[in-house]
């Protein structure tokens, strides 16, 4: 499993990167991952540039292409004026202009951090709407770290539950992508995911969610 980090923190150290981390660690404790951490701070040039002659550098090119190619992504943003930051924003901005379908079906899990925990809606009412346009699938639980969070175990039960539902779900469309694997895992269907599709035949989004539905 290849698990990309997406960090949009600012500071040095940051505790943006530190949740980062431990939703990172955590996860791979779950399923062997080579995780791959990209610092949207380092990439702000090339971000800016990216929206003015329409290219990315060579850097940012890298970092979307390493997106695109992830299994699963962990998105870590911190908290400016009740929503996710501008860079943190702009980097999936540029990355939507380059390839709109970059994160189409892909696993995502959320997180963020700010000052206090008044805040934490900003994973249901930015973050998830905007990985819902970009059609990537979310998992449920999101992790917001407020900073009296550090050091509490509330905060280590939701990265738990998280990680769990990011390798899980990974896990699952990965199986249901492989050729002859039916739903369920049982061969006799093709990459399309229904019985004698052709394996290169495009499947919509929707039936690729329904493939992951317990039957009955």
């Amino acid at each position: 499993m290849k698990l990309v980090v997406v960090s949009a923190g600012l500071g040095v150290p940051s505790s943006t990167r530190l949740l980062a981390d431990r939703l990172a660690a955590a996860t791979a404790e779950r399923t062997p991952a080579e995780v791959q951490v990209v610092e949207v701070r380092d990439l702000a040039v090339e971000i800016a540039h990216t929206f003015t002659n329409g290219f990315p550098g060579r850097n940012l090119s890298a970092a979307f292409e390493s997106v695109a190619a992830a299994d699963g992504l962990i998105v870590v943003t911190p908290v400016f004026s009740a929503s996710y930051s501008g860079l943190f924003k702009s980097f999936f901005d540029a990355l939507s202009v380059t390839d709109a379908d970059a994160l189409a079906g892909k696993p995502v899990l959320m997180g963020a951090t700010g000052g206090t925990a008044r805040h934490s809606l900003v994973l249901e009412h930015a973050m998830r709407p905007l990985f819902a346009y970009l059609k990537a699938v979310v998992v449920p639980t999101g992790v917001y770290a407020a900073s009296e969070d550090w050091g509490a175990g509330g905060l280590d039960g939701r990265i738990e539950r998280a990680a769990g539902e990011l390798a899980a779900l990974t896990a699952r469309l990965s199986t249901a992508a492989e050729p002859g694997v039916e739903r369920g895992g049982k061969p006799g269907v093709e990459r399309g995911g229904r019985p004698g599709a052709d394996a290169d035949e495009i499947v919509p989004f929707e039936e690729r969610l329904a493939a992951l539905r317990p039957a009955g």
